[in-house]
């Protein structure tokens, strides 16, 4: 019997809409990573949602429709549980007496039909929805907070009592047995995977003297999604302990841990820290999704002139090539596509990390460990013993670091790693503050690439905002240049959670060491004469690339501003 997967597979095929090879792919894909099959389809860009949902209406005979458009009735949407409409892929947009009208990923679906039938009691009539739009409105209809409510109906007062300030004495099993309570582990689980689900980077569980909170970092910027009540603070933050497999009753000290979780076919990672503060611990979680780790180099957001020279710099033979940017900025992901791009059968690729945050099968990774005299300096000179081709430094921290880094890229290896500088030019002066000889670098440094994330504005509801030209003169672009601009901004909608943005675009700028940049280093220049000199050779600033993404219609004026403040 075929499936409704390997049915609708055949269908697109039929219609010359994907071919069998690419059929084949989506399938692989969709056996190792779960999902369905037209969400793989899409990922791997053999087609797009628009035309599966539009295929799937003819095919059908039923409409489609775009559910961004729609303000769904806080009524209708009660008629289905969250779990079912999440289970399906499914959405109640309407009831007009005894027709409840749903949105579906997939129209053929009668068995899903005839339980929403069955469930409600309402004659059903489809309608067909891209997937991702109906993830969207679970995302917003079934939200957080109502969920959380559901899950309080179940507490009562003798359940969990709220550990009071000052208190040393930890009754770990009373402790152990709140965090085994079906309502704490419901809302545990429902932080973790909603975070997920809004595609966040962080969570952050935090308390306060009379207030405990919830947040989540998505896109870079931090938004509170629930405060739960401050008698489950202690209990949560147990939860998230034991998940972690820490010491429940050791509360003083900082400690790091980790936890794996399973959504259906998908496994997701989440790099745990606890901090003691003066009213309890906070909890951050880092989300560590391989899924959505973008190994591609061409879709990063470079510049083809700025990847062409990026390229170049990690294909020598040898030499340092150097990433900067402030924390959160994407240096591990540009790092580790350009370890994906070199990771060959021929290659030894030796990376020393702090944290290994992602795994990448044929690179040998490192975790650093501190307390045992495991740092950067001492995996390198352990690296050079190994026989490397490429070896990647998680950060160039010091002197003795820096030192051992450059004498490998001297003596025939190639060296990736990162520093905290605000653009490429002053990495030269970071180098040479923490001791390094003007010589060695100017003789081992291949490029330095600066970098910065910007929000990109929502697809689904951008619309052109006009700007006065004096406005745009003085971001950045010439006078003549400003009178023809169109500028873009996100209206807000629920595919963006009314922000006006999803997801994010880096913006780069890529500095060659020329023979000309080398030797203005050994005269000693400043980090002002250097840049001068790398943009007459054609390097773009990181304001220049953040212009650059503006004229594209790809992010606004207020974003390029506030990531590349003083670039």
């Amino acid at each position: 019997m075929a499936t409704a997967a390997s049915r609708l597979g055949d269908m697109l095929v039929k219609a010359n809409l994907v071919t069998d090879e690419q059929l084949k792919k989506a399938l692989q894909q969709q056996e190792s990573q779960g999902g369905r099959l037209g969400t793989n389809l899409v990922k791997l860009g053999f087609i797009s949602e628009d035309d599966i949902t539009s295929f799937l209406s003819k095919q059908y005979g039923v409409p489609s429709i775009n559910l961004s458009h729609f303000e769904i009735d806080g009524a209708v949407i009660k008629l289905i549980p969250g779990e079912i409409a999440q289970k399906h892929m499914i959405v109640p947009i309407n009831r007009t007496g005894s027709v409840l009208t749903v949105a579906m990923a997939d129209p053929s679906n009668i068995f899903t039909i005839d339980d929403i039938k069955f469930m409600t009691g309402f004659k059903v009539e489809p309608v067909v929805a891209a997937e991702s739009s109906i993830k969207n409105a679970i995302n917003k209809y079934y939200d957080s907070a109502g969920l959380v409510q559901d899950i309080m109906k179940d507490f009562d007062d003798r359940e969990v009592s709220a550990v009071t300030e000052g208190e040393d004495q930890v009754n770990v099993s009373e402790l152990e047995k709140a965090t085994e309570d079906a309502p704490v582990v419901k809302l545990v689980n429902l932080i973790l995977t909603d975070a997920i689900k809004k595609g966040a980077s962080d969570i952050h569980v935090e308390p306060y003297e009379k207030t405990f909170r919830v947040r989540y970092r998505i896109d870079g910027v931090m938004y509170e999604v629930m405060q739960p009540p401050m008698k489950l603070r202690a209990a949560i933050t147990s939860r998230l302990k034991i998940m972690s497999q820490l010491d429940i009753a050791e509360r003083r000290l900082p400690q790091d841990g980790r936890i794996k979780i399973k959504m259906g076919q998908r496994e997701m990672d989440f790099r745990v820290s606890t901090l003691p503060t003066i009213f309890g611990e906070k909890v951050v979680l880092r989300l560590l999704d391989k899924s959505n780790l973008q190994l591609d180099m061409s879709r990063l957001g470079f510049e083809p002139n700025a990847q062409a020279d990026f390229e170049k710099a990690i294909l020598a033979p040898y030499g340092m090539v150097l990433v900067t940017g402030p924390t959160g900025s994407g240096k591990t992901t540009t790092l580790y596509s350009a370890l994906h791009r070199l990771n060959t059968t021929e290659t030894n690729i030796m990376t020393a990390e702090d944290p290994v945050e992602y795994n990448l099968a044929g690179i040998n990774q490192v975790q650093m460990k501190a307390e045992i005299g495991l740092n950067f300096a001492a995996a390198l000179r352990a690296f050079l013993r190994q026989d490397p081709d490429i070896i990647m430094v998680g950060e160039i921290r010091d002197y003795e670091t820096a030192e051992i880094g450059i004498k490998a890229a001297l003596t025939g290896h190639l060296v990736l790693s990162t520093l905290h500088t605000n653009d490429a030019p002053s990495t030269v002066s970071r180098m040479l503050n923490m001791g390094v000889e003007p010589f060695l670098v100017a003789a081992s440094t291949n490029l330095i690439l600066a970098q910065r994330l910007c929000r990109k504005i929502c697809g689904a509801c951008r619309e052109e905002l006009p700007v006065p030209p004096g406005a745009l003169v003085d971001v950045g672009f010439s006078a003549e240049e400003a009178k023809g601009i169109k500028t873009f901004k996100g209206k807000g909608c629920m595919s963006c959670s009314e922000t006006g943005y999803k997801g994010r675009v880096a913006l780069y700028e890529v500095m060659l060491i020329t023979e000309q940049v080398k030797d203005a280093i050994l005269q000693g220049a400043s980090a002002a004469e250097l840049r001068e000199l790398a943009r007459g050779n054609g390097m773009k600033t990181l304001r220049e690339a953040g212009l650059q993404k503006i004229r594209e219609g790809v992010t606004t004026i207020q974003e390029v501003m506030r990531v590349t403040s003083g670039s």
